[in-house]
């Protein structure tokens, strides 16, 4: 196939967009790859929509080499298999909802394990139709709060996803094993710098979930790896080392001191240092202060600004070493959502005393007190006494003051504990790939779906939910594979694999530049025909370089002499003899250098 860009719809930019932030939003923008509609919302123009279907075909491809069979369910959806699964509800403000002139509830759909589970209920029936896998690609819905940088987190975006039905919890791990080597060859194909996370599965509910994640500085996700192993997770799903226990007999009385000008936790260790306190022998540091993060929570509800709504006060308790990990805090409450308290909040509840919040006066109060797993019985802490200018010391848990449930919520640090003794942990970034999720028999068992297993028993099937983001990839690849002059794609979903341009006003040169491409064509590549006839060299060398063909063959000076000049994007330059060229770009296609 021969594009001409004489022909073709594209206008590239020089300067980048004012709203863009990340290299691929710029990138992509200027190269003509996208164009804004709306906030999160982009239009794929031709030299980008032919790079997503590439990178749909070799997804598609590693799906069907699995036994994947591909279907296609309407983006816009019914309300009521959705209220099934209380997602309707758990999704929040996130879900596009609407109605139709009927007054019926419908919504634009975010994922699609509802719609694939009711579809094997109604067709199937028997042990015997198991195991199978469906898949989709497909445009989704979210209402992100803040949408950002540009397709890299959109409102509307293509996805892959794909659902396991199995009869049995081994036949799950099976095609759970399965989805995640796929994964590995889609990455590996496509050439993503990535790594492998452990998840919590949110929403989606289930087991067992990984996170796949692009190394990116750019990057929304904070993911951690150990220093001496191959543990990797995203920071939602740390598990805290927990120490052990400590006897809370003959520990030394609480007492409440004055602690005038001491709200906030570097004055609180101040003042205990210069009053010559210690623990364990040693100076008190922040670490060995409690800090009473008072919050509010509620059931999800499907309209957020709902008057009817029931907050409760709660409050999390972190070592004063600690941030509140917002991120962690909202994956251990779901489908809880959690506010901070605000101002009005303190002033309600007298026994709230801000800047010196102590757990004993929750406890009292009857307010949910969640921890952090380093509060553990008989550890004991200088934290707020509940009244203004006064902190309490060796305030004991266990003894002095109860703790509900214990949750994950702190900031996880650099050179944090890895566990099983894998060394300390490192802090990075990344942008998800794709998720992957074992969840049981969560929607089954809420569709009633219903199998006669080989015994003639009715048994219900167990499954597995599988994401890649599609026009995600693209702009991962963007962030990863671009330098200074545009963007570099791999022959794998390069719009086009040979970029020629004619560099040279001799017609002798354009004759050569047609017969070039034609013999290209017939060769099955796929040819971008820089047939401009009154663009400078210099634009269409800058061109080239923006849009990021990984060859190029350029008929410039070095013509007159019988030889064509070959770029590979990124790497080396050097000249052929004019009739070598087709099967030097044919080498280094296949190659895929």
């Amino acid at each position: 196939m021969i594009t001409r860009l004489s022909e073709l719809f594209l206008r590239t930019l020089r300067e980048d967009p004012a709203d863009a932030e990340v290299p691929s939003h710029k990138l992509l923008v200027r190269a003509g790859y996208v164009r804004r509609a709306a906030p999160g919302i982009y239009t794929w123009l031709p030299l980008g929509l032919r790079t997503v279907r590439n990178i749909e075909n070799v997804v598609r491809e590693e799906m069907d080499a699995i036994g994947g069979q591909e279907m296609l369910f309407p983006a816009l959806l019914p309300r009521e298999p959705y209220e099934a699964s209380d997602r309707w509800t758990e999704y929040g403000d996130n879900l596009f909802r609407l109605k139709d002139r009927k007054g019926a509830d419908m919504l634009l759909g975010p994922t699609h394990e509802e719609m694939f589970t009711q579809a094997v209920k109604d067709m199937y029936s028997s042990y015997k139709d198991f195991p199978v896998t469906l898949y989709q690609i497909q445009t989704k819905y979210r209402d992100e709060e803040r949408p950002r940088a540009g397709v890299l987190r959109g409102r509307e975006f293509t996805m892959k996803d794909s659902y396991s039905f199995d009869m049995t919890d081994e036949g799950l791990d099976e095609s759970y094993a399965r989805h995640r080597k796929a994964y590995q060859r889609i990455f590996d194909r496509l050439g993503i710098d990535y790594t492998i996370c452990q998840a919590t599965s949110g929403a989606m509910g289930g087991s067992a979930s990984e996170e796949f994640l692009a190394i990116s500085e750019v990057g929304e996700d904070t993911f951690v790896r150990a220093t001496d192993g191959d543990y990797a997770a995203n920071v939602e799903a740390v598990v805290t080392q927990v120490p052990e226990e400590r006897s809370i007999e003959d520990q030394p009385e609480a007492q409440v001191h004055s602690t005038p000008e001491s709200p906030t936790i570097d004055t609180l260790v101040e003042w205990a240092n210069e009053a010559g306190m210690e623990v364990d022998g040693r100076k008190v540091e922040a670490s060995d202060t409690l800090k009473c993060m008072v919050i509010k929570t509620a059931q999800p509800v499907a309209d957020a600004e709902d008057e009817e709504r029931e907050w409760e006060l709660a409050a999390v308790l972190i070592p004063g070493d600690r941030a509140l990990d917002e991120k962690r805090l909202e994956a251990s409450l779901e489908p809880v959502e959690f506010e901070l308290a605000s101002d009005e909040d303190f002033e309600r509840n007298g026994f709230l005393v801000k800047g010196y919040v102590g757990p004993k006066a929750l406890n009292t109060n009857g307010v949910k007190v969640y921890a952090d797993p380093r509060v553990v019985k008989g550890s004991a802490w200088i934290t707020g006494a509940d009244a203004p200018n006064q902190h309490v010391t060796n305030l004991v848990a266990g003894r002095d003051f109860e703790v509900d449930e214990y949750i994950e919520a702190a900031e996880i640090k650099e050179g944090d504990p890895a566990p099983e003794g894998q060394g300390t942990l490192t802090l990075e970034r990344g942008i998800e790939l794709g998720h992957i999720f074992q969840l049981g028999r969560k929607y089954t068992e809420a569709f009633n779906v219903q199998i006669l297993d080989e015994n003639g028993k009715r048994a219900v099937p167990t499954m597995g939910s599988y994401g890649i983001g599609v026009t995600r990839l693209l702009a991962v690849l963007a962030e990863q594979r671009h330098d200074d002059k545009g963007l570099r794609w791999p022959v794998e979903v390069a719009p086009f694999k040979v970029h020629v341009a004619v560099a040279n006003k001799d017609a002798a040169a354009m004759e050569a530049g047609k017969k070039l491409v034609d013999e290209l064509d017939d060769a099955g590549l796929e040819v971008l025909f820089d047939d401009r006839p009154k663009v400078s060299p210099g634009v269409k060398f800058k061109d080239a370089e923006l849009l990021g063909m990984p060859f190029a063959a350029i008929l410039g000076r070095a013509f007159k002499d019988g030889k064509i000049e070959l770029r590979i994007r990124g790497g080396e330059t050097f000249e052929v003899p004019a009739d070598q060229a087709v099967d030097k770009l044919l080498e280094l296609v296949r190659e895929g250098k």
